[in-house]
């Protein structure tokens, strides 16, 4: 399989631009070395302290133990769904290649294997794995830190052929080393997108620069892969709240953010012709900085206007949406950096999706809320902005869902 990246063209037209605009916002230097959220909707003197670290004691004890003491019992466990991936297979009305649909298959956490649409009879199309981490912990090491309380859905050589690897930024729920080193080594070889200042960190793991693409946000590829139908489609790096680090000294050395991705409108020669398909992968964000434990805020707090920006610029809105719901308890830590459910449902629209999935829970106990009370409120949340039952939700770990291309946005209240 042969895999070629290049520049898009409306990012090559536009490169004397924004060459012109000088330093961005998020850049703290005038070379691309460190980085911040440049918004009053992130309030970095939030961020977990040494009030929040005795506060949050006895959960960082049991997380780096594994004790059982406030980790989710087997009933809690019990009730997230957990099942071998079949990538879709199992459906007779999937199994044709050209079945003009998005199949996304949800394994575990943020990792996504999304494959899009094919544009051929008996090709498959492209096909994207998001932050993939199968090991056991998420931690620099594995015989302490965060263990799994659900496990992997399946083996990472059951994982079929794929094209790009995206990553989201480089906390250790996201970015694994083992899971990577494995993914690619393998032959063919996929490409790995990446967020800038990981450059060192591929370098590490012996990735030519020719396969892994450290971008800025806005920064957009086109990817041509010869074993995909269509042959092409666009990534593009999208701003988002968050932070970096994977020890003490490199905070926000490297950036963070979301990936959108958009496949080629097939030919006109097409066995099936089909619209373009565009999806989008939130990574980890907050969305606004809520200042108490005991509450969510007024209604008047600023919002990260990144997702606004994100569904102006891609006007369209989006077929597929995978968004964080997950980790966000105690609030004023975390809201900084993690988005409640109230958050991913504004994020939602902001970036008028059309449908979603929620992520980033069910795997890992990393905050203090219920391991169940995501889906719940997110449902909540849902049903109190109007959304239409299942436009936006949760599905089992391993399990593949299909979504349409095209098509009206998502019903709901706008505040």
């Amino acid at each position: 399989m042969s895999i070629e990246v290049s520049e898009t063209p409306a990012q090559f037209s536009a490169r004397e631009e924004r060459q012109k605009a000088g330093q961005p916002a998020h850049w703290l230097h005038s070379k691309p070395t460190e980085f911040h959220n440049p918004w009053p909707s992130f309030r970095s003197n939030q961020l977990p302290g040494f009030k929040d670290a005795v506060t949050m004691l006895p959960y960082m004890f049991s997380m780096l133990t594994n004790s059982s003491s406030v980790l989710p019992d087997k009933e809690t466990v019990a009730k997230i769904p957990i099942q071998k991936p079949t990538w879709g297979a199992a459906d007779s009305k999937l199994v044709a290649e050209n079945a003009q649909k998005i199949k996304a298959t949800w394994l575990g956490h943020a990792c996504f294997l999304v494959e899009l649409p094919s544009t051929t009879a008996g090709v498959r199309g492209p096909r994207i794995l998001f932050d993939p981490v199968f090991s056991d912990r998420c931690s620099p090491n594995q015989w302490m830190g965060p263990k799994r309380y659900t496990p992997a859905p399946c083996a990472l050589e059951d994982i079929p052929e794929i094209d790009a690897i995206v990553i989201s930024h480089n906390h250790y729920d996201h970015m694994d080393t083992t899971s990577l080193t494995n993914l690619l080594a393998r032959t063919p070889a996929p490409h790995v997108f990446a967020p800038l200042g990981n450059e060192s960190y591929f370098e590490g793991l012996h990735i030519p620069a020719s396969r892994a693409h450290c971008l800025d946000w806005w920064d957009a590829r086109c990817v041509t892969s010869a074993a995909a139908s269509p042959t092409t489609f666009d990534i593009t790096f999208t701003p988002g709240q968050h932070f970096t680090g994977r020890g003490l000294r490199d905070r926000f050395k490297s950036l963070w953010g979301g990936w959108v991705v958009e496949s080629s409108s097939s030919p006109q020669n097409a066995d099936t012709p089909t619209p373009p398909a565009r999806i989008y992968f939130g990574g980890d964000t907050g969305y606004r900085s809520v200042p108490s434990d005991t509450d969510d805020g007024p209604d008047t707090l600023p919002v990260c206007p990144a997702f606004k920006q994100i569904g102006a610029h891609f006007a369209s809105g989006f077929d597929f949406a995978m968004i964080p719901i997950g980790a966000y308890q105690p609030r004023r830590a975390m809201s900084p950096v993690h988005c409640a459910p109230r958050d991913s449902v504004a994020l939602f629209q902001d970036i008028r999706a059309r449908r979603a999935l929620g992520m980033h829970w069910g795997a890992w106990f990393l905050t203090t809320e219920h391991a169940l009370e995501p889906p719940r409120l997110l449902k909540e949340e849902c049903k109190k902005k109007g959304i239409e039952e299942g436009a936006f939700g949760v599905c089992g770990i391993g399990e593949t869902v299909v979504f349409e291309v095209g098509g009206a946005a998502a019903a709901g209240k706008v505040e």
